[in-house]
């Protein structure tokens, strides 16, 4: 997939059929990191075929890791002879999860240099959650002239109270405190479902973990883990970003075998909109042609969508709720609370002809429905090209998308599936 990859999109049409959603990516990331705390062989099913996850893949083999390709979607990882505690600088400045080999490497060798990692620019991100979880287990953090060293040193069980429930600090001291003596408790955890995920998988290799799901995580170590197979979840946000897609082309698409439970906390936003659709045992049908219609609050006011920190609304499908919101009948006030830079791609939009204000960087006020004009367009980030990648698809007449490697950091080869429902989207290099 080079990198000035771009698409065109012969949008307008009724987009019609059945469609998959992938692996979880943002559990397959964890998991993968997690393959680490074992010698023993670790087979990981549905992981999506993604930029992302083909770079952790590659981190890993570069550390060592005898990775194989059993079928697609499946691998299997055998971490007996790590030759290195450093991580590829190159590779890891790509994505940002690149940090979560950092309870593995500290676990298995004792020491890892801090890298520069990448991921979305979205806002400030900071790393302080990562580093205090560590510091209270006992690592230290030594500054030299090559750089920050975390050093396990001493590492005994402690009580952690995170300051902000981050998803990938949560991961990082469930993978240290697992296999590090005595009892953790980690306060403020985040709860999200590949959170909950890496927990069960870790489970599964041995471990002693309780409360996954809650904010409230207790962790006994152990001294060893065992292999395990473990297979990744449909992931929420794609089924989500789908349900998006298939309201605002109003042909009729049913996302096939990606309803789980998860699916509760994101369903309520949709209602809010106005966009119906139906649960029919794993399936999740979004019937078309729609005319959604806001659903006000009480008195006549205007509603809001907001996204949290699960077990609310996920701020990885605020750009949908965004772009969706343009069709429905009505006035809707989107709130990122998380994010301050995730809301600039509504520049996009407005010049697409959508009626909309961007209070400031948290908020924007979207007023439909209104249709959508082609033009050339860039994807900033993964959550962002996929909502222009809808509107796109969603105006009469060609438009362009570049910067499409964002898209293909969280989508597995988005273009050929959403083609199967009678799209006209085509990949070209410049």
């Amino acid at each position: 997939m080079p990198a000035n990859d771009y698409f065109t999109v012969n949008g307008g049409r009724k987009l019609k059929g059945d469609i998959y959603a992938s692996g979880n990516k943002n559990e397959a990331l964890p998991v993968i990191a997690a393959a680490l705390l074992t010698e023993d062989e670790v087979i990981i099913d549905n992981i999506p075929d993604i930029i992302d996850t083909n770079i952790m893949i590659n981190i890993a083999s570069d550390l060592g890791v005898k990775v194989k390709k059993l079928k697609k979607n499946t691998f299997s990882f055998k971490a007996d002879d790590l030759k290195g505690s450093g991580l590829n600088m190159d590779l890891s400045s790509k994505i940002r999860s690149s940090l979560l080999f950092l309870a593995p490497l500290l676990l298995r060798k004792g020491e890892v240099p801090l890298p520069s990692a990448g991921g979305d620019r979205i806002g400030a991100r900071r790393i302080d959650s990562h580093l205090l979880a560590f510091v209270k287990l006992g690592v230290k953090i030594v500054e030299g002239k090559k750089g920050v060293v975390l050093k396990a040193g001493k590492i005994k069980g402690a009580e952690i109270l995170l300051d902000e429930a981050s998803v990938m600090a949560t991961e990082n001291a469930v993978m240290l405190a697992v296999k590090t003596p005595g009892t953790t408790v980690i306060y403020n955890a985040a709860c999200e479902p590949h959170v909950q995920n890496l927990c069960g998988m870790l489970v599964s290799m041995g471990a002693d973990i309780e409360g996954a799901g809650s904010n409230r995580l207790v962790i006994k170590g152990v001294k060893k883990l065992h292999g395990t197979r473990h297979r990744i979840l449909p992931d929420h946000i794609e089924a989500g970003s789908f349900m998006g897609l298939a309201a605002c082309t109003g042909g009729g698409v049913t996302v096939k075998e990606a309803y789980t439970p998860h699916m509760e906390v994101i369903f309520p936003a949709f209602r809010k909109l106005g966009i119906e659709f139906e649960v029919k045992g794993n399936d999740i049908f979004v019937p078309g042609p729609q005319k959604p219609v806001v659903s006000d609050d009480f008195g006549g006011k205007i509603p809001s969508i907001s996204d949290q920190p699960w077990p609310c609304f996920p701020a990885d499908l605020t750009s949908i709720m965004v772009v969706s919101a343009v069709f429905s009948k009505g006035t809707v006030m989107i709130h990122e609370k998380m994010f301050e830079g995730r809301l600039y791609f509504v520049d996009s939009l407005i010049r697409m002809g959508a009626k909309l204000v961007l209070c400031d960087p948290h908020r924007v006020v979207i007023t439909g429905p209104h249709k959508l004009k082609p033009v050339e367009l860039s994807s900033p980030d993964i959550r962002a090209g996929m909502a222009l990648l809808i509107a796109a698809l969603s105006a009469k007449g060609t438009s362009v998308i570049k910067n499409i490697r964002q898209i293909d950091r969280g989508y597995q080869e988005i273009e050929k599936k959403i083609n199967t429902l009678g799209a006209d989207i085509i990949r070209k290099s410049e």
